[in-house]
């Protein structure tokens, strides 16, 4: 059965020093994120981010792994999102997907996927399209 879910979340994106010093020469950047969801999902989440910001103004790449742990509609158990996201000169190509048997506890066999939204002010929100069996 599909559901939807919405809400605000807060991130933090810390900066980590590269574990290669081919890819800091690069541009390439390493980050530690830390998110709190609210709203039909009640969770926290920690990962860790690779981004390229290019010269031109809002191009740039990233990708991400995160697991999350809390409740998505009142179902506990963890899960992992995948990222991979792009902006060409200000327009988003985003695929951040559930992978594939991540699910835990009454999460088992969740699929489904995210968009983020990144409103003018920086308030950042998401809708979670999902599967639960």
């Amino acid at each position: 059965m599909k559901h939807h879910a919405t809400g605000p979340f807060d991130v933090q994106l810390i900066p980590q020093k590269a574990d290669n010093p081919y890819a800091e020469g690069a541009g390439i950047g390493r980050l530690a994120l830390d998110k709190r969801f609210h709203g039909a999902l009640e969770a926290t989440s920690q990962g860790e981010m690779i981004a390229f910001r290019t010269s031109i103004a809002d191009s740039a790449g990233y990708v991400a792994l995160e697991r999350v742990t809390g409740t998505l509609d009142g179902r506990a158990g963890s899960f992992v999102l995948q990222h991979s996201s792009t902006m060409h000169r200000g327009i988003a190509a985003q695929s951040i997907t559930v992978v594939p048997d991540s699910g835990t506890e009454a999460l088992t066999g969740l699929s489904g996927s995210m968009t983020i939204t990144i409103a003018a002010g920086g308030a950042h929100t998401y809708a979670f399209d999902y599967d639960l069996p």
